[in-house]
């Protein structure tokens, strides 16, 4: 993913959620300035015959048959506590994806472990940033925005910390993604995280169309996703 490609789509979720793109660039750069060294994507055990499984954190995670699909991928990335959810049923990731919002503990260990993370900094986390980068090992820190990259920092494309793995594994090169743990219509979620899983849903239908790809997580859902903002041809 190119900035310049993103960039449109980053601009309409700005404005749909009123975010402000300097408080975006205040946290990239803050997370930039803590890191001595950085994990770069292409160390990602990720390539051209790869199936990855893209872990979401909804309920569904912990069905039988989520968990066999995951374990059946040759790559797991997974969103936020995901990953808690995955250790507990004894599935181990390969990547995690956080905006640090919710299981710092478990992003200072899968680090100390050699397991990398990528890190997202936005305008809403900077304290969070602050508090959890330096306890990491950076070698393993894979940090991200969605403002322009900077430095060390990649925009790898992707909104939430869900969406936001399937367009870093398809950066790194997957030959196929599968998703697991995706709940679009979870109704247990606030009205703002739905707002934002209808943003992942668009997001992800504009990555099959990239990658020429159908994801059967948004089978019987396309007839009715918003597309206006996407740089669809």
């Amino acid at each position: 993913m190119e900035f310049d490609d993103w960039e449109p789509v980053y601009e309409a979720i700005r404005r749909d959620f009123g975010y402000d793109r300097a408080g975006d660039e205040r946290g990239r750069d803050r997370l930039a300035s803590l890191l001595e060294t950085s994990f770069d994507p292409s160390e990602l055990p990720i390539g051209p015959e790869t199936t990855v499984a893209v872990a979401g954190a909804g309920p569904s995670l912990e069905t039988d048959r989520s968990l066999e699909r995951a374990r059946e991928a040759d790559v797991v990335v997974a969103a936020s506590t995901a990953v808690d959810t995955l250790a507990a049923h004894g599935v181990e990731v390969d990547c995690m994806v956080t905006d640090l919002d919710k299981n710092p503990a478990t992003v200072e260990r899968l680090t100390a472990r050699g397991v990398p993370v990528a890190v997202h900094g936005h305008g809403d986390n900077l304290d969070a940033i602050r508090t959890v980068v330096p306890n990491c090992d950076h070698e393993y820190v894979l940090p991200t925005t969605q403002a322009a990259p900077y430095g060390p920092v990649r925009n790898v494309g992707g909104f939430t910390d869900g969406d936001r793995a399937a367009f870093l594994a398809d950066h790194a090169g997957a030959a196929r993604l599968v998703f697991v743990g995706w709940d679009f219509d979870d109704p247990a979620v606030d009205p703002p995280k739905a707002r934002k899983l209808e943003w992942a849903e668009r997001l992800l239908f504009w990555l099959e169309t990239r990658r020429d790809e159908r994801f059967a997580v948004l089978d019987g859902r396309r007839d009715t996703i918003e597309t206006t903002a996407l740089p669809i041809p």
